[in-house]
């Protein structure tokens, strides 16, 4: 308390209220499935399509991932996770890998100098071509007056920094490379050899076998990488340098995607991904060298790459998918061990098993356990690109790329497998408690309309769970890839359904059932389903997609695949699992405070202002508050005995879309940490 001294009134300011409940996140959606590129069994966040293609290309045959993605983007979601899976099997010739290039990257030695290879593995690397060709960006000249081998007076200082390889020339005389240690720019210099011992390089030399007497012309050697993919698309660095010590030193400017990860949380990965990546296969240059402190002096001639006049094409090979291997474990993943090592922590975090230490992830989908591979067309349909003589540095024609091979298909996976992947979404999503799972139905469900009614009910009666939901039947989408000469594709419909959740979590909330908003990127069901159908799928909770005369696709459904009716919709699901997070993450200020009446009133004024705000919001039903929520924490069920225990006990009732039905949240808090526990009570929940 302040040491007040003169006579008067004070007014002091004193925060009786503990940190607000915020609101959690309930619209991403976390997809796993199969992917032309991108790395491997790491979630990677999303925000638009484009993005999408970004990181892991386009549509492809043997997946389904793209379709679904971009379905999810065109039914107005706004942010997804993404995780490409591919079989790891080792040394059968199955696993995957990125394609490479590195024997027309060879210095006047005849000593590989760069390896390119693909950024990520898949045979997508095998459509692309790499051109390298030697480029001068400075040229200046000598002072001949002012000078010594060691040292240069220089008509111009730009662009030569520490690094920079250059080549001298004087008439009649054999050019020379090296490398500017230092320059100084108020004498206009740059140093061969550096006057500081400690920070010259290992490649540094003095002039030698030219006529002091002679300006000599100086120009800059570095290498311009052109990198052309299937579909005709250029991407093209320039300014690529040899010499590590060089700011664009070409291994580092396109160095692998860099992953950090810390743990417990998901890996980061460079926003945009490059299209190759560049190894020094040097020796003294490589990477490895250099982080085990292998130095010593490298040969000047190491320097130079031996590059052909006429730039010449060189293609990418040796890429592979890695689907034809491909098994249910893949999507799935293994659980660790405490003894696990890191290595062991890689290998087994695949599939959805990487998503759950992505804690935004609400929705989960996995629309290639069902996949029906198909083969693209294998044929170049790229027109050639002629230059225009009229138009200064045209760079020079280039042939056609190679026509597509087949390459690796994933197998159909048997009903066995898809249940086992659907059940661990399941499992995933019961035991983490913050997200649920969208299933599909199975190809001989969806597919076949004499068999679909059947088969859709006996898969439906393969779960009972209150944190998933089955939607029926498949759609057909436009298909960019024409596969078989068809226009459409049939796809599940997880992508869709899981765009109409975030729409509605968008506009609405999450209390609002995901339903009878129309379809986006849809042109029709693969299956017609008619009215008593209709009625008799829903009634086990399978929900539908109907085309309704002058309403478009629609989903008539947004119900779970639990026999509780307590849990029979999915709203409900969802309201409560944000509730459950909110209250979790937002009220754990009150470990270790006072257990006494000032800490219980923060508690009941946080509480009952979240709620009310929910309930404002449209998300809890009644006319008043007293019957859309009720939140208890006073002496009476917090007793002398229990506050002796250290614990802290506060009761919350919310009814969540139909009047009168509560649910109860018991938030109590022990020693050190608060914990979620259902239980049945009528309709009832016990958050200790």
């Amino acid at each position: 308390m302040p040491n007040y001294q003169t006579p008067g009134v004070y007014t002091e300011w004193i925060d009786t209220t503990g940190s607000p409940i915020s609101a959690i996140q309930t619209d991403v959606v976390g997809f796993v499935g199969i992917a032309q590129r991108g790395p491997l069994d790491t979630p990677v966040p999303i925000q638009s399509w484009r993005q999408f293609q970004a990181h892991f290309g386009g549509h492809i045959g043997g997946g389904f991932l793209a379709y679904a993605v971009a379905a999810f983007f065109e039914n107005r979601g706004r942010r997804c996770w993404v995780v490409r899976i591919a079989s790891r099997e080792p040394g059968n010739g199955t696993g995957t890998g990125a394609a490479t290039a590195a024997t027309m990257l060879e210095d006047t030695a005849n000593v590989p100098a760069w390896r390119v290879a693909a950024s990520s593995p898949g045979e997508w690397g095998n459509g692309l071509r790499i051109t390298l060709q030697e480029t001068h960006r400075v040229q200046t000249r000598t002072d001949p007056r002012h000078g010594t081998p060691l040292v240069s007076a220089v008509e111009s200082l730009a662009g030569l920094i520490r690094g920079t390889m250059v080549r001298l020339r004087q008439p009649g005389r054999a050019s020379l490379l090296r490398v500017v240690s230092d320059s100084d720019p108020l004498d206009n210099v740059v140093f061969w050899v550096n006057p500081r011992p400690e920070a010259r390089l290992p490649y540094e030399a003095p002039l030698t076998g030219l006529d002091p007497a002679l300006p000599v012309e100086i120009e800059s050697v570095e290498y311009t990488l052109v990198v052309r993919s299937a579909d005709g698309a250029a991407t093209v660095i320039e300014g690529l340098s040899l010499i590590p010590e060089h700011p664009r030193y070409g291994p580092r400017l396109l160095a692998p995607p860099a992953v950090t990860r810390e743990p417990g949380r998901p890996a980061v990965i460079p926003a945009t991904p490059p299209v190759v990546v560049i190894d020094d296969l040097r020796p003294g240059f490589r990477a490895a060298d250099r982080a085990w402190g292998v130095t010593g002096p490298l040969p000047l001639a190491s320097l130079r790459m031996a590059v052909p006049p006429e730039p010449a094409e060189q293609p990418l090979l040796g890429g592979a998918d890695g689907l034809a291997a491909l098994a249910a474990g893949d999507f799935i993943g293994e659980s660790f061990a405490a003894t696990d090592s890191d290595e062991v922590r890689d290998r087994k975090r695949r599939g959805l098993r990487a998503l759950e230490e992505v804690d935004e992830v609400a929705i989960l989908a996995v629309p290639d356990i069902t996949i029906q591979p198909a083969l693209p067309p294998l044929t170049a349909t790229i027109p050639p690109c002629v230059p225009d003589p009229c138009l200064p540095n045209q760079p020079p024609p280039f042939a056609l790329p190679p026509p597509r091979t087949a390459g690796e298909l994933p197998p159909v996976f048997r009903e066995a497998e898809v249940f086992q992947v659907q059940a661990a979404m399941i499992e995933q999503c019961e035991r983490l408690r913050t997200r649920v799972a969208l299933l599909d139905p199975p190809a001989s469900a969806a597919l076949d309309p004499q068999q679909a009614v059947a088969a859709i009910r006996a898969w439906r009666r393969r779960f009972d769970s209150s944190y998933a939901t089955l939607t029926f039947p498949w759609l057909h989408v436009l298909d960019p890839l024409r596969l078989g000469g068809a226009l459409t594709r049939a796809i599940p419909p997880c992508g869709h359904v899981g765009g109409q959740y975030a729409r509605s979590d968008l506009e609405v909330g999450v209390h609002q059932a995901p339903a009878n908003a129309r379809l986006e990127m849809a042109q029709d069901v693969t299956v017609t389903v008619d009215e008593t159908t209709h009625g008799l799928l829903n009634e086990q909770g399978i929900n539908v997609i109907r085309a309704l005369p002058g309403r478009g696709l629609r989903i008539l459904g947004a119900r779970t695949v639990s026999s509780d009716p307590t849990w029979r919709f999915i709203n409900v699901r969802r309201l409560l699992l944000m509730i459950e997070q909110a209250i979790d993450r937002s009220i754990q200020w009150a470990v270790f405070e006072p257990n006494d009446g000032t800490t219980r009133a923060k508690l009941t004024l946080a509480l009952t202002s979240y709620l009310l705000a929910l309930w404002q919001q449209g998300a809890l039903t009644g006319a008043t508050m007293r019957e859309a929520f009720f939140v208890k924490c006073d002496d009476e069920n917090n007793p002398a005995a229990e506050r002796a225990l250290g614990r802290l006990l506060a009761e919350v009732g919310v009814a969540p879309s139909q009047p009168f039905e509560f649910i109860v949240v018991r938030v109590g808090r022990t020693r050190d940490e608060f914990e979620i526990v259902e239980e049945r009570a009528g309709f009832a929940m016990e958050v200790t």
